[in-house]
C-alpha cells in the first residue's frame, strides 16, 4: 500500500498543468492546511491552483523526497516559476524567478487523498519576488 499511495501523493503535483487531477486524486471534501489558509473540497483546490497557475504560468513542481507509513506520505517538493501574472497576493507581475521548497503531508483514504498539511517558505517567496526586503 505504501507505494500505491506514494504514486498517488506523487501524480497529485502534476494539477498545475492539468486540473482533471485534482478529481482523480482527491476526496470530494478535502481539506488543505495551507499557510494562513484553508482550503475545503476539490472546487476550491482547482481555483487556489488556478490562480497561482495565471501568476505563474510556467510553474513546475518536482517532487524531492516521498517517504509513507500506514495512511500518510511525506512529500519533499520544489516549485519553480516566474511571476508573470497579478493575483492579490503578489501585486503586479514582477518578471522574476522564484523557487519555493516545502514538505506536504498527505493522508490518503479509500484511495484519494482527504487531508493534506502543507508547509513552505512564503516569506522567501515574497523576497524573491522583491516585495519585502532581505535582512
Amino acid at each position: 500500500m505504501s507505494e500505491e499511495n506514494k504514486a498517488l501523493a506523487r501524480r497529485s503535483w502534476e494539477a498545475p498543468d492539468n486540473l482533471d487531477i485534482i478529481d482523480e486524486v482527491y476526496a470530494p471534501d478535502l481539506v488543505w492546511h495551507d499557510p494562513g489558509q484553508e482550503i475545503h473540497g476539490t472546487e476550491e483546490a482547482k481555483q487556489f491552483i488556478a490562480t497561482y497557475k495565471s501568476a505563474f504560468p510556467d510553474m513546475s513542481a518536482t517532487v524531492e523526497d516521498e517517504i509513507a507509513e500506514g495512511d500518510k506520505v511525506v512529500t519533499r517538493w520544489t516549485l519553480r516559476g516566474s511571476h508573470q501574472g497579478e493575483i492579490e497576493e503578489f501585486g503586479p507581475p514582477t518578471g522574476r524567478q522564484v523557487e519555493i521548497k516545502g514538505i506536504s503531508i498527505s493522508r490518503i483514504e479509500g484511495g484519494k487523498i482527504v487531508e493534506e498539511w502543507n508547509s513552505y517558505d512564503n516569506l522567501g517567496v515574497m523576497q524573491q519576488l522583491g516585495l519585502v526586503p532581505e535582512k
